[in-house]
């Protein structure tokens, strides 16, 4: 399956005529998902939708029994995203889908952090070849969050400020006391 790209199955409708030419009813094509969600609105029901095999039991099972040891770059890079995306199309497996992509998140999210955490001056190249965008983007939060510390223990750092929502907070507190 190719990122952001679905199988789906061409149904007749009365909308049957924009099925490309040598493609008859019933064929399997892999469009993009934005396209996928035009053809599947709740009135026309030109195509079905067809889950990719990273979102079916059997590897919902492998993600049950240990998360940490899937590749989810290579599975599909972006599957917390995609996967979400696929909740809105009709499936009587949604509940199943949504539930293990949280648990997986959660399961994985720890290792995530403490590698990011405890891999000061480390290769993690390995680490982070396994990991989807958003965990990637995580564990690069998690480095800068560690070099930051590391720096100002150093007292290399120039100046410790305030996070821009302690910050939005106090301008708050001030035009509710103005007001």
């Amino acid at each position: 399956m190719g990122q952001g790209h679905g199988t789906v199955a061409l149904r007749r409708g009365r909308d049957a005529g924009v099925l490309p030419q040598g493609h008859p009813l019933g064929s399997k094509l892999e469009i993009p998902l934005w396209l996928a969600k035009g053809l599947h609105d709740s009135k026309r029901r030109i195509i079905s939708v067809e889950l990719p095999k990273i979102y079916k039991e059997a590897w919902r099972t492998v993600f049950s029994a240990d998360a940490n040891v899937v590749d989810l770059h290579k599975m599909g890079p972006y599957y917390y995203g995609f996967g979400s995306q696929l909740l809105n199309f009709e499936n009587p497996e949604n509940p199943e889908i949504a539930q293990t992509i949280l648990q997986t998140f959660v399961a994985r999210f720890r290792r995530i952090m403490d590698s990011s955490q405890n891999a000061y001056n480390e290769d993690t190249s390995a680490l982070v070849a396994r990991l989807d965008q958003l965990e990637r983007a995580l564990f690069q939060v998690g480095q800068k969050g560690l070099n930051d510390f590391q720096s100002w223990e150093k007292g290399q750092a120039s100046q410790i400020t305030a996070s821009s929502l302690v910050q939005n907070y106090g301008k708050r507190k001030l035009t509710e006391v103005d007001g």
